[in-house]
């Protein structure tokens, strides 16, 4: 018999935390971040980590796993996490995950794809000296699928799917495809929020960038002083604060990019599990919380 697992995904300020502790309590689970940004130690207010209050009511697992001056990959996350699952298997309680990183989900999921594809340190370097553009421009060319899910700027995962194809000749579409054919060691219910008026996320995006400034986002940003070739120098919210201590943008308008990069990727988010035939997706415009408890709680309970 398959491992029973719960996974809540969706965009960015759809409500995945509060859900997932909700079910986590009513479920006796613990929940597996999948943020690949909520890995890092110190990025809190821009990551919307749980609260204190919260990672204490439930317990977490991948939360604060390594410094933000470590380049961290899907394939650590892959065997992290399905480590973590074993862990809280063997205590007798329901492993789900929470997270908006579908790439890390779906490594998890189905045994292979784009965390096991051979990696080249030659091809990788080749291409760490092109313009971001240059390599942007060619996986356009070769994978239009993968470019899609994948924005411009995010280095190591443009450079990471030309890799791929440099050196086997298979599109990291393909590779993923293949390796999603097969079985999964794992029985995944799979609650996909979404919001069906886009402006109603939009809202809920902009107010959380809000209230991220109201915590303290931009102190935040200066403590860690992060890079801005590093990974985690990279993630929405610290890049664009970034370019505002290093001159290049005013606050206003840092706030106003780390809003519309919020958007742009809410909507790459809340398109990545079209494919997934096995995930059920909830729209929270339709449903109010209770009831999308109650559907999410009847499907991780159905044989």
């Amino acid at each position: 018999m398959k491992k029973k697992i719960l996974a809540i995904s969706g965009p960015t300020a759809v409500g995945k935390t509060a859900l997932a502790i909700r079910l986590a309590k009513e479920l006796d689970g613990e929940i597996i971040s999948c943020d690949s940004m909520q890995i890092y130690k110190g990025m809190d207010i821009g990551t919307a980590k749980p609260t204190h209050e919260e990672l204490s009511c439930v317990r977490h697992h991948m939360i604060d796993v390594v410094s933000p001056d470590v380049d961290f990959s899907c394939a650590e996350y892959k065997t992290m996490a399905t480590e973590a699952i074993e862990d809280i298997l063997s205590r007798g309680k329901l492993p789900i995950f929470c997270g908006g990183t579908g790439l890390y989900l779906e490594s998890v999921l189905y045994n292979g794809g784009f965390s096991e594809a051979p990696a080249d340190k030659e091809i990788r370097e080749r291409l760490s000296k092109n313009t971001p553009e240059e390599n942007w421009k060619r996986l356009i060319e070769i994978d239009p699928e993968a470019a899609a899910k994948t924005h411009m700027n995010n280095l190591p995962r443009v450079i990471r799917a030309l890799e791929i194809y440099d050196s086997t000749g298979i599109t990291k579409t393909e590779w993923d495809r293949r390796s999603k054919e097969k079985a999964s060691d794992y029985d995944a219910r799979i609650i996909v929020l979404y919001a069906s008026d886009r402006e109603v996320l939009y809202n809920r995006i902009n107010r959380r960038v809000d209230i991220m400034l109201e915590d303290g986002l931009v102190e935040e940003v200066r403590r860690l002083g992060l890079s801005s070739t590093s990974t985690a120098g990279q993630a929405i919210g610290y890049k664009e604060i970034t370019q505002y201590f290093e001159g290049h943008l005013t606050l206003e308008a840092a706030v106003d990019k780390i809003k519309q990069a919020s958007r742009n990727y809410a909507k790459r988010q809340q398109t990545w599990w079209r494919h997934c035939k096995e995930a059920k997706f909830v729209d929270i415009c339709d449903k109010n919380f209770e009831n999308i408890v109650n559907f999410a709680i009847s499907c991780a309970k159905s044989d």
